[in-house]
């Protein structure tokens, strides 16, 4: 309760997708000003990709790489940890023949099969580039170790956002942005998800006017959900209570883990970025 909220950054566009690297640096999305930039304690915030196709949410593979959902080119791309896009692969952009609408966060399973959500918001203005949706539902995803198609395992989320993994990775939370709720499946030996049911609910407004959203969403060593929401950070516990709130005065979009010891925790909210030392 004793921790302070320390600003690294700002003047930013819309920060998002933080990801610390375990060689001292932290990278993050700086969404609608379409760069991805770089914390480190030397150097403060600089640029390592101008312009970034918009990148959302990143994480690492099993090899290392890094993971980036693309909001303008509606992909889900492989590229070296710098993040500076020198080498650049495309995991996924089309499901059925029809373009994704907007990879927007992602996670990786100990296997090596990636998750993601594809919601519409990198076809908003701002967002991303402005364009009719070629599906017409906002679907989860899978690929599977080793990579191929996408292969969708539930399209029923008004906006699926941010997703996290249990400790044990039996189960699967998604939050639904629209809904204002966070949803949780068991996780099959198969990889597909299943059993549906609501952990949290009532978890902001669901709207983009207002900005008090459950978006970014990542667990600690104890279970917990961590997720954005009015007034900054909500936690609760793995039986969907509200534990408390750590307040930040800026809204949220993100959250993650990192520094030395993984006892830091790094808040992207919008045209800032934010560290508590836990």
């Amino acid at each position: 309760e004793d921790a302070e909220l320390e600003r690294l950054g700002s003047g930013l566009t819309y920060t998002e997708g933080p990801l610390w690297n375990p060689d001292g640096f932290l990278l993050f999305s700086d969404m609608p000003g379409d760069v991805r930039r770089r914390w480190d304690a030397d150097n403060g915030v600089t640029e390592v990709a101008n312009p970034s196709n918009k990148g959302n949410g990143m994480t690492f593979d099993n090899d290392g790489r890094l993971i980036v959902c693309e909001h303008v080119t509606s992909s889900v791309v492989a590229m070296d940890p710098d993040g500076t896009g020198s080498s650049r692969e495309v995991l996924a952009t089309h499901y059925d023949g029809r373009e994704l609408n907007s990879p927007n966060d992602v996670v990786v399973k100990s296997d090596g099969s990636i998750y993601f959500t594809d919601p519409t918001y990198g076809r908003m203005p701002g967002f991303g580039l402005e364009r009719e949706q070629d599906l017409d539902f906002q679907g989860v995803y899978r690929i599977a170790p080793g990579g191929g198609d996408p292969q969708l395992l539930v399209d029923d989320f008004s906006q699926p956002n941010g997703l996290c993994f249990s400790t044990d990775e039996s189960l699967l939370y998604i939050n639904d942005t629209d809904r204002a709720h966070i949803r949780v499946f068991d996780v099959q030996p198969d990889g597909t998800i299943a059993h549906s049911r609501v952990l949290a609910e009532n978890i902001g407004s669901g709207s983009l006017e207002i900005g008090d959203l459950v978006d970014g969403m990542k667990l600690d060593e104890r279970g917990n959900v961590w997720v954005t929401g009015p007034g900054g950070v909500l936690v609760f516990s793995p039986e969907g209570e509200h534990i408390g709130t750590v307040e930040v005065p800026e809204n949220v979009g993100n959250l993650n883990w990192g520094g030395p010891d993984w006892n830091w925790l790094f808040i992207p909210a919008s045209t800032s970025m934010y560290r508590i030392t836990c």
